[in-house]
């Protein structure tokens, strides 16, 4: 392999920029970050191992070390883990996290706290924190089983080069050559510091050979080198709460999210009985850039035996929770377990179904304990949330006192729980009443409230987009059905109030039967019918979809996601009582081809579309009838 100059990628570069001239508080992250890619390295090559021994060639002695040469101003991180191929130091070095790059800088940009540079890690371009102290880095890397290794170079600036090396063992070094003004990141006590602050967990050594002078009987002191450890390498889900502190807790869930922010919430637990595993996971504070993305990595860290299985192992929690971080460690599972065989392991489905259970029971128990911070915890993953009531049946009604609504009741659009909703129903009020839009605002000015209003009963607004389909499995809640308000019949009234509404409306239709008649022939185009309003107070007018039929909000969300939306005609009511009704009848009885009534009738329907957030069909013809309209009186 010859020596190959190649540009970064544009993104690269500004990443790159941005890590090198930024001035960052913490820049002994680099560090961390080394270790920790260093220690993924050796435990794929003991999971790699299980299959096939002779990858080890003999070296089981698994360590990360770390070399300084201050003559040379030198720190070097090197492990014996599974190393690279020249084509994975292009995928995984050349250009950077892919997809998660363009997402870091975004993120970066709008960061104001120096601090920040922890999240490196989120988007998986920990690797080029290296450039935060060196002004140039120097990887040679070897991949187990084969006889080929690599040297990748960059300054940090629009390139890096690659050639072929010379490397007895696998495994990877990482050279940085320190810029001037970072030479205390060479000193003992800075790396002694800064790797039982981040990197004590490591499961395996990491080590550092440290050079003493000691005088004996008189004589003239004798240097001394030993390689000492300078981790404690006790897996931190072993240990006993009590041993654990809330630091090493944050520290441990950074490494396994690398989320640079505190945990919401730590749950560690010990599970006895028909399967027995320990369990150490974090739900986060604040949502990943990458939380929506369809090839995210998510799911758990999974050990068996000691071993490192894999990490993003999903089917130890449910897509709904892909929030969720941490490690599980099982001795019931066997050493040679693959992805595809987790799918269907019964102790891998008896392991998630504890989880679930923890994490839903943990999730409640903040909401009863502190609303606030639930709250907070909600705004960031409660759209992902409520994706488990849609797909999660075992657990639906757990999951249905953990959703929060706004509503019309609610206090600064502060959400309410199903059960805080119910709680508070009038006796008389039969059934949970909701209205689906696009935002909060433009839904507690919609029409279809005003007899809710008028009645004092509680709307539940839905407004995220997932709570068209949520709707679809929340169809009852404490023995009370849901029922949403812009679709099908509204009954409202007593059974005292009933019959005396029921002969209100029978008038009314009389009264009205003829005009409707002519709206409808008019917009038999547009609706599938026209006909007396029980839900309108104030209104001139409303559509209305049937009982089963697709809303405008849903029609809105479908054609967002570019799909193809079926025609759908909906209902128009009338407000029987409001004056514009009567002007038309009156139009109507003078002269019912008259073209005044043909375009109060199009007004009427198009202002019903506006009050549905919908846009009118020819906003020309609109405006031009509105202005005349005004003009005339």
């Amino acid at each position: 392999m010859s020596k190959k100059t190649k540009k970064f990628k544009t993104e690269v570069q500004q990443l790159l920029d941005l890590v090198i001239h930024s001035l960052y508080s913490k820049k002994e992250i680099y560090l961390r970050e080394l270790i920790s890619n260093a220690s993924d390295a050796i435990d794929r090559a003991r999971f790699e191992a299980l299959t096939d021994s002779s990858l080890l060639d003999g070296d089981e002695d698994w360590k990360i070390k770390i070399h300084t040469d201050k003559d040379e101003r030198t720190i070097t991180i090197s492990d014996n883990g599974i190393g690279m191929s020249p084509e994975e130091v292009e995928s995984n070095i050349g250009t950077i996290a892919n997809s998660g790059t363009k997402n870091f800088l975004s993120e970066l940009k709008k960061s104001k706290d120096g601090d920040n540079a922890e999240f490196i890690g989120q988007f998986g371009v920990g690797f080029y924190a290296s450039f935060m102290v060196a002004d140039k880095v120097t990887l040679v890397t070897k991949r187990a089983g084969s006889s080929e290794a690599v040297k990748w170079v960059s300054n940090g600036g629009g390139s890096y080069s690659m050639e072929e090396a010379t490397k007895e063992s696998r495994g990877t070094e990482v050279t940085l050559h320190l810029r001037p003004e970072m030479d205390e990141y060479m000193d003992e006590w800075k790396i002694r510091g800064t790797v039982k602050e981040y990197s004590d967990y490591i499961s395996c050594p990491i080590v550092m050979d440290i050079t003493r002078k000691e005088k004996k009987d008189g004589e003239e002191e004798v240097e001394t080198i030993t390689e000492e450890t300078l981790n404690s390498m006790k897996a931190i889900w072993k240990k006993a709460k009590s041993d654990i502190s809330d630091e090493e807790y944050n520290e441990f869930y950074k490494h396994v999210s690398h989320d640079y922010a505190e945990p919401m919430k730590v749950i560690h637990f010990v599970a006895e009985g028909v399967t027995e595993f320990r369990a150490l996971l974090y739900i986060p504070t604040q949502a990943p850039a990458d939380l929506f993305m369809p090839n995210r990595n998510h799911g758990l860290h999974l050990y068996v035996k000691n071993v490192f299985i894999g990490d993003n192992i999903e089917a130890l929690l449910p897509d709904y929770l892909r929030f969720v971080s941490g490690v599980v460690d099982s001795s019931d599972l066997p050493l040679n377990v693959s992805r595809e065989m987790l799918q269907d392991d019964i102790v891998i489905k008896r392991i998630r179904k504890s989880l679930v259970g923890k994490i839903l029971g943990a999730l409640s128990e903040v909401m009863n304990k502190d609303s606030k911070k639930y709250l907070e915890f909600y705004q960031q993953f409660g759209q992902v949330l409520k994706e488990g009531v849609h797909s999660d049946f075992e657990n639906a009604d757990k999951l249905k006192d953990l959703l929060l609504f706004a509503s019309t009741k609610s206090e600064d659009n502060k959400p309410v729980t199903l059960k805080d909703y119910v709680e508070r129903m009038p006796e008389n009020q039969k059934e949970i009443y909701y209205l689906a839009g696009k935002s909060i605002d433009a839904t507690k000015n919609s029409p279809h409230l005003e007899a809710f209003k008028q009645k004092d009963f509680e709307v539940l607004f839905f407004v995220d987009p997932i709570d068209e389909w949520v709707a679809q499995r929340l169809t009852e809640y404490d023995g009370k059905t849901l029922k949403a308000i812009d679709r099908g019949e509204i009954e409202l009234n007593s059974d005292d109030e009933k019959k005396q509404k029921e002969e209100e409306v029978k008038k009314s239709r009389e009264e009205y039967g003829d005009l409707l008649k002519a709206m409808e022939t008019q917009l038999d185009k547009s609706v599938k019918e026209v006909r007396v309003s029980t839900r309108l107070t104030d209104s001139a007018c409303c559509l209305v979809a049937d009982e089963n039929g697709m809303n405008a909000n849903m029609e809105r969300i479908l054609r967002s996601m570019n799909q193809e939306v079926p025609e759908s005609l909906r209902i128009l009511e009338i407000n029987p009582d409001h004056p514009l009704t009567a002007r038309m009848k009156k139009l109507f009885e003078e002269n019912n081809k008259s073209e005044q009534l043909s375009d109060y009738i199009e007004l009427l329907y198009d202002q019903a579309l506006i009050s549905e957030g919908s846009q009118v069909k020819n906003p020309l013809r609109f405006t031009k009838l509105l202005s005349t309209l005004m003009v005339d009186g």
